[in-house]
């Protein structure tokens, strides 16, 4: 009986999602950035904040027509999730990246991950909207799992 009861038991417990990471890869972080993007398009602020470190900064800022970056703040984890709370209570959206890049550190410790991303947004009493950024992060290691120390998005006039 007790076996019977330890196979029932070990069939009910939860199969590890990921397996602890132990050096970064190319394929590991791209599956990074597609969780991270899967976790914001379905709202799940919980899952979306879990993939940055605690001190992780998000930095907005937008190329300006002389070719320069204007800077428009930066957030903690902490009041970018409650902006993205606000966000969420008030538009529809789909965020869909393109990874162009993603550098591996030789130790593979961290990588720097480079994609573009087009948003599209709708507003009440407002036309649907495309909003258009070159996205950065680097990513780290630590204790296994793959984070985010942030992200800057440089907002870019939409490819036509």
């Amino acid at each position: 009986m007790l076996r019977i009861l330890l196979l029932v038991l070990a069939l009910l417990t939860p199969i590890k999602a990921q397996a602890a990471e132990t050096r970064l890869s190319e394929a590991s972080a791209r599956a990074f950035i597609s969780r991270q993007e899967a976790a914001w398009n379905a709202r799940d602020l919980r899952a979306f904040a879990a993939t940055f470190t605690q001190d992780a900064v998000f930095i907005d800022q937008a190329r300006n027509s002389n070719g320069g970056v204007t800077s428009n703040g930066s957030s903690t984890l902490a009041q970018a999730t409650a902006q993205a709370a606000r966000f969420f209570a008030k538009s529809r959206f789909q965020e869909t990246g393109v990874v162009d890049s993603v550098a591996v550190a030789p130790d593979g410790r961290t990588a720097n991950v480079a994609a573009q991303v087009t948003t599209r947004l709708e507003t009440d009493g407002r036309p649907v909207r495309f909003l258009c950024a070159q996205r950065t992060q680097t990513l780290v290691l630590r204790g296994g799992r793959i984070l985010s120390r942030g992200q800057t998005d440089t907002g870019i006039r939409c490819p036509r």
